[in-house]
């Protein structure tokens, strides 16, 4: 029987992928004691990638929020794989944000807005969270937008 959240992603027309496998000396998440921290999730979405490139340069912010959207759909995939209920989500404490950025790109919250978006939409007021948005040369694949994420949990 779904939960709550497991309706708002259906109402939102959102089905989590099977959690990414890292893809180095890394676990997906780490649990310890009511936080949860989920490792940096690639803008995937069926096996390839939302968006490649530069935000300013090949990519443009539409994009780079789709793909940030498109990165909090995976770490709410990796929630559910370490909880095993999205209900047991307390609070979004904090998202962290890497925006692969040509040298006079400013707009890299904008970017971001894509998750915390989501967030806000699926979680409602437990969804607001602390954030950082960091402007990065380069990011594995050469994605466009990886975001990790910091999770309450009961």
């Amino acid at each position: 029987m779904p939960g709550t959240i497991d309706k708002k992603l259906e109402e939102l027309g959102i089905e989590l992928p099977v959690p990414a496998a890292p893809i180095a000396n890394y676990v997906g998440f780490v649990r310890s004691g009511r936080l949860l921290f989920v490792s940096g999730q690639l803008c995937d979405a069926g096996g390839a990638l939302i968006a490649t490139g530069k935000l300013g340069s090949q990519v443009t912010v539409e994009q780079g929020q789709a793909a940030a959207r498109a990165c909090a759909v995976n770490l709410l995939a990796q929630v559910k794989a370490a909880l095993g209920d999205l209900d047991k989500v307390v609070r979004v404490v904090r998202l962290g944000g890497f925006i692969n950025s040509a040298p006079d790109f400013l707009d890299g919250p904008k970017v971001m807005n894509g998750a915390s978006d989501l967030m806000v939409a699926v979680f409602g007021e437990k969804g607001r969270h602390a954030r950082t948005t960091v402007g990065v040369t380069a990011l594995p694949r050469d994605a466009a937008v990886e975001v990790e994420g910091t999770f309450e949990v009961s």
